[in-house]
């Protein structure tokens, strides 16, 4: 196969998702008054530190995506007697961000960084996201200094939070920190963030949360060409996120006790729900027991294997009707985030997301009894709302142009065939009073590579199973790309164990 194969022009992918930005109503540009109070922010920050503790003697370091430089947190940890001290900085946004002013009113309207492929449209202006506010190595840094003390099992018996100034001592990425680990050449802090990330794992299992271990597609620039692989993220980055996900666990403990703040809740799996996937893994020739809470039985899926990449991707059923809760006074029905077993709230990713500054705000001053700005309080009735939009709009265009980046690799792929596993079947339809809604038996198949799902019409085959099926023709104007099956498995069987990174 050419070289240039399952790789498409990048700027092409370039050009037509400029075309969906100007569909859409996202900004790309920062309006003048935003960027100018953004500017003097990130010229005059310092003399709003005076009662910044100075913490830049502590060793932290960053552990991100090679390429990031919007750092929302830094990390030390060290032990202390049977236990551990974890101390976490997270980027001191509410320093560079004065409440309704126009930059405050900017985020909220944009509520989330935006990622694309080919660029990200910051939810700070950059002089804040990837210079003043971020916590960039070699340089005193504002943050808010979460300071957990841990006890062997890594439960957390104390914590603190301080806003102080810090200094990353060093830009650590994923890749380069598990090649270390495997090595045994990491560092101490990085050993240590595996114990605490390992345990931290096995109380969530303890407490009944659940988590979706399977491999995502990734868009990859290079150069002048676009190309679709599989992502599997790296275990020391499921130990970061443990460190995330005990933050966000402190930080709404405290606001529930202080009956103030904002949530991250999702409901229960409802009993139908539970049910359908019940019989849809008995289905599959893997039953799942009844004693046995869903978490546990997720975690005993290998992506690896057809039937199970099917399971996983219809257990995504369990896991909706995430949103936020704003409460003062009164706390909502819905206080847990079932997928963590538990209370949770966003406030790690401050410079990436709108409503964690308003969680860093609301957890200092319950915790340290300092005045809660009364614009902050105002403002959280509102917050809900406005994530749930940005994160329906950056969904949408997300979608959109993985949508692009897909049609543009396949486009180059017409009269190949594919493997893959047969995800979700719908029988035909005759489209009730409007005929043009009907629709023949339809199969998803998610295929291997390059990774992308697609729906095939005129297929009846049973979820799980293994098929080779051949494109036949692209129309990169309405993305879309036909398939024909030419050849099938038995589900379950017919190409077990060979894993979405097999062609």
């Amino acid at each position: 196969m050419p070289g240039d194969r399952k790789k498409a022009p990048l700027d092409t992918l370039a050009a037509r998702i400029d075309e969906a930005l100007e569909k859409s109503d996202i900004d790309t540009d920062y309006p003048e008054a935003a960027l100018a109070e953004a500017e003097h922010a990130a010229r005059t920050w310092r003399e709003h530190t005076a009662e910044h503790a100075d913490l830049t003697s502590i060793e932290f370091v960053t552990l991100d995506p090679e390429s990031s430089t919007d750092l929302d947190q830094a990390l030390h940890i060290e032990r202390e007697g049977e236990g551990y001290r974890v101390q976490y900085a997270i980027a001191d946004v509410p320093l560079f961000v004065e409440p309704e002013s126009a930059l405050d009113g900017e985020t909220r309207k944009r509520g989330l960084t935006l990622y694309l492929p080919d660029r990200r449209i910051p939810l700070h202006p950059v002089v804040l996201s990837e210079d003043e506010a971020s916590l960039l190595p070699h340089k005193d840094t504002p943050a808010f200094v979460w300071d957990f003390t841990l006890d062997e099992r890594a439960r957390v018996t104390n914590v603190d939070l301080t806003r102080a100034l810090v200094r990353n001592r060093q830009k650590l990425a994923y890749t380069e920190v598990q090649h270390a680990l495997e090595k045994g050449e990491a560092g101490e802090v990085m050993q240590l963030l595996v114990e605490v990330g390992e345990k931290r794992a096995a109380l969530e299992i303890e407490r009944g949360g659940a988590s979706l271990s399977s491999p995502e597609q990734e868009v990859v620039t290079d150069e002048d060409t676009v190309h679709l692989q599989w992502r599997l993220p790296e275990p020391i980055e499921e130990h970061n996120a443990q460190i995330s996900l005990m933050t966000g666990m402190a930080a709404a403990k405290i606001m529930i006790e202080g009956k103030l703040g904002i949530l991250r809740t999702m409901p229960p799996a409802t009993p139908e729900a539970i049910d359908r996937f019940r019989a849809q893994a008995a289905a599959l020739k893997e039953p799942w027991p009844q004693d046995q809470p869903y978490g546990e039985f997720l975690r005993t899926l290998d992506w690896r294997k057809g039937r199970h990449l099917a399971l996983l991707d219809q257990a995504t059923s369990l896991f909706r009707g995430a949103g936020y809760e704003a409460f003062d006074g009164t706390l909502p029905e819905v206080l847990e985030q079932s997928a963590i077993a538990a209370p949770y709230a966003h406030t790690t990713a401050p410079l990436r997301r709108l409503v964690d500054r308003f969680v860093l705000h609301v957890c200092h001053s319950l915790i340290t009894g300092a005045p809660l700005d009364e614009r902050i309080r105002a403002a959280l009735p509102e917050l809900p709302s406005l994530m749930q939009g940005a994160q329906q709009r950056n969904s949408m265009l997300e979608k959109k142009a993985r949508e692009i980046a897909e049609i543009g690799v396949l486009s180059t792929l017409v009269g190949t065939e594919f493997e893959g596993t047969v995800l979700d079947f719908r029988p035909e339809t005759d489209g009730g009073s409007n005929p043009s809604n009907a629709r023949p038996d339809r199969i998803e198949v998610q295929f291997s590579n390059p990774p992308v799902a697609r729906w095939i019409d005129g297929a009846r085959l049973p979820i799980g199973t293994r098929v080779t099926a051949r494109l036949e023709s692209v129309d990169e104007e309405k993305n879309w790309a036909e398939f024909t099956v030419v050849s099938s498995g038995r589900p379950g069987h017919g190409g077990e164990g060979q894993g979405p990174t097999s062609a």
